[in-house]
């Protein structure tokens, strides 16, 4: 198991004492059950084949990981661990469903009400004397979170974890070579950015990186995307769930609430998700969709 590895080389063993009281905050919990894949775990087989389960819960404990080896900085550390709370079930297709196919941000929204109404998480922020804005505004610590091409620890760890589990096309010599090499530098806006040292593994990175755009923006997987989409609006306007059930359930608890009424057309609509064939699959006018553009530091110097 490539995540297994992953987290080994980030030191997961051995992370420092004051992480691990955080894994015990309900709003973190909540995202061990909400997949990394906008819920296309319940799809068909046909169209995805994902090597292993990677949840939300795990990108935020390894984008953490990350922050922590570069930083030795707490509060970082925090607010990368807590950065995706706010990612509701089937994460980027609720974007889809919000019309926001470009930026995929209009859920975060929601990261401080979540934040703030998480007291064992608000007890624990004043244990280690941490401001909780400090950690609601993630986007100020640019190794945490930075604009593209610029990379950060959210956008390195992305890569990663889809390039395990989804484009398959990173190994553990990859992952070793990544975790080793990366550094922060300088960037030319005089901001702290994560880089590398060696262009051969830059080069590896954002070769994964492309192989990510490329599947996110074939055919098939929007018109996954849309369709889940749809399910969940449909299910929304029809009184089966609301929006805030989102937030409340993890993704199996609701893709099975989904699936539990006697309305034909939903029905139809998530049997067409969970079995279509991809040979099948209509084709769609894909939406402006997001353009994951990565170029990376070299030594300080930006990546062309």
């Amino acid at each position: 198991m490539l995540l297994q590895y992953y987290l080994e080389q980030l030191d997961y063993k051995e992370m420092p004492l004051f992480l691990k009281k955080y894994f015990e905050c309900p709003s973190l919990i909540r995202l061990m059950r909400i997949g990394y894949f906008c819920g296309m775990d319940f799809a068909s087989k046909s169209v995805y084949n994902f090597s292993e389960y990677i949840s939300r819960f795990a990108h935020s404990l390894t984008t953490s990981l990350l922050t922590y080896k570069l930083t030795k900085d707490k509060t970082m550390t925090i607010a990368a661990l807590f950065h995706d709370v706010a990612t509701p079930c089937f994460s980027h297709v609720i974007d889809y469903m919000n019309k926001d196919y470009e930026k995929q941000e209009s859920t975060e929204e929601l990261t401080e009400y979540i934040i703030k109404s998480d007291k064992y998480l608000l007890e624990c922020l004043m244990k280690d004397n941490i401001d909780v804005d400090d950690i609601i505004d993630f986007k100020k610590y640019s190794i945490v979170d930075n604009d593209r091409p610029k990379c950060c620890a959210d956008r390195l760890d992305g890569v990663i974890l889809t390039g395990i589990g989804w484009t398959k096309n990173i190994s553990k010599d990859n992952i070793k070579n990544i975790v080793s090499d990366i550094r922060v530098f300088k960037n030319e806006f005089n901001e702290d950015e994560i880089g590398f040292s060696n262009s051969d593994v830059l080069s590896k990175v954002v070769d994964v990186n492309k192989s990510i755009d490329l599947y996110c923006h074939t055919n098939e997987d929007n018109y996954m995307m849309n369709l889940l989409a749809d399910i969940t609006k449909i299910s929304i306007d029809r009184g089966y769930i609301t929006y805030e059930d989102l937030y409340k359930f993890n993704e199996l608890q609701l893709f099975n609430i989904l699936k539990n009424n006697n309305d034909k057309e939903l029905l139809d609509n998530i049997d067409l998700f969970e079995n279509i064939d991809i040979n099948s699959i209509p084709k769609i006018d894909l939406p402006n969709v997001k353009v994951r553009v990565l170029k990376p530091l070299v030594n300080g110097k930006r990546y062309e």
